[in-house]
């Protein structure tokens, strides 16, 4: 089959999967659909195929585009119209999850499979109901239980609707966790005021040399402070 005739095939797919489809389902699909024919579509031509719907609909012409979200490829409205269709899905669109929910997610993305436990024991509190609330939600799972632990917990992973949430194909995709946490210092910044001409800027000991060394720093707060050094010379 010409890639030009297996095109809309896909399109019509994707368009009526309630799910993101991987290129392996799509190349299944299509040749279930043509079982008939004698050459089988090869996952190659599949991929060529997505390759030209990608390109047709990242156009300006189209108000959605088709992406690899979620683990598969979908139709997707393009951000500059998202609060056209908010509209229409009322406050679907305007719900958040709560910092709990936030900080319980991100350790189950960073860290799993773990356990409820290791959650509680990273946040210092209990987690039972931000947990709750992810798997009501669908952005975690129950992948099994930790056997070399007492009581064999439960184990905890991030779902495919996790990536569909946050637009990213796998955990692996997540930003790196020192972009996100790391601390990022700030050294001070020194500037002295030197009273004296550049020639003697040389190795000379001139007893009229430098008295004071007036030096701007900035703190870790952002604070900007005045530090007065005071020259050896003044020591009694």
């Amino acid at each position: 089959m010409e890639i030009t005739n297996l095109i809309p095939h896909i399109e019509a797919l994707i368009f009526a999967s309630d799910k993101p489809l991987t290129t392996l389902e799509i190349t299944e699909l299509v040749n279930n659909a043509f079982g008939f024919m004698e050459d089988k579509i090869s996952l190659d031509q599949v991929e060529a195929a997505i390759e030209g719907i990608t390109e047709k609909y990242a156009s300006e012409f189209y108000p959605f585009e088709m992406k690899q979200s979620g683990g598969g490829w979908q139709f997707l409205t393009k951000k500059d119209f998202h609060k056209t269709i908010a509209q229409l899905n009322g406050d679907k669109f305007l719900k958040r999850l709560s910092a709990a929910s936030l900080e319980t997610l991100a350790i189950v993305a960073y860290k799993q499979p773990v356990t409820k436990g290791e959650i509680e024991a990273i946040r210092g509190v209990s987690s039972d109901y931000a947990v709750q609330k992810l798997l009501e939600k669908e952005l975690i799972i129950i992948t099994g239980r930790n056997e070399k632990l007492p009581g064999h917990p439960l184990v905890y992973a991030t779902s495919k609707n996790f990536m569909d949430y946050f637009g990213i194909n796998s955990a692996d995709d997540l930003p790196k966790i020192k972009e996100v946490l790391a601390e990022q210092l700030v050294e001070p910044t020194v500037m002295k005021d030197v009273n004296q001409k550049e020639e003697d800027d040389s190795k000379s000991e001139d007893t009229d040399g430098i008295d004071e060394i007036e030096a701007l720093a900035v703190t870790e707060g952002g604070e900007l402070i005045v530090n007065n050094e005071q020259g050896e010379g003044e020591e009694n």
